[in-house]
């Protein structure tokens, strides 16, 4: 991946994640992993996470996802089943538009960043919170 698309990538993630509280870990194929407890490290700790959630497994829960038509940018966020690891199809990488075309096709980034595990963005906002 070039470091344009990168960077396309970091920036429709800043637009999704609204919440300055958020921390969350960008994977080189386009998945998020949102951190909704973040300790330590944070892309040890996304890693972990797309390590165990990533990888799909047809036939299982592992397989499952979802999409989401994105409002306010073009292309579509694909769900699995675990609800902080969210994988974005861009408007030009699927076939079709096709619900199950973009599902599978969001399924399969998110299978490639669960088994290459090749972190390239984190976005720390632990600090960033106004205090209680």
């Amino acid at each position: 991946m070039t470091a344009v698309n990168i960077e396309i990538l970091i920036n429709v993630w800043q637009r999704l994640l609204t919440d300055p509280r958020k921390s969350w870990v960008l994977f080189e194929h386009g998945t998020c992993v949102v951190l909704t407890a973040p300790v330590g490290e944070l892309a040890e700790q996304a890693t972990e996470i797309v390590k165990k959630f990533g990888p799909a497994q047809a036939g299982s829960s592992a397989g499952d996802f979802g999409v989401i038509d994105l409002k306010d940018t073009e292309g579509w966020v694909v769900t699995g089943y675990h609800n902080d690891v969210l994988t974005y199809v861009g408007p030009d990488e699927p076939m079709d538009e096709s619900e199950i075309t973009v599902g599978l096709f969001g399924r399969s980034k998110r299978h490639r960043d669960g088994t290459e595990l090749h972190v390239v963005h984190v976005e720390d906002n632990r600090g960033s919170a106004d205090p209680a």
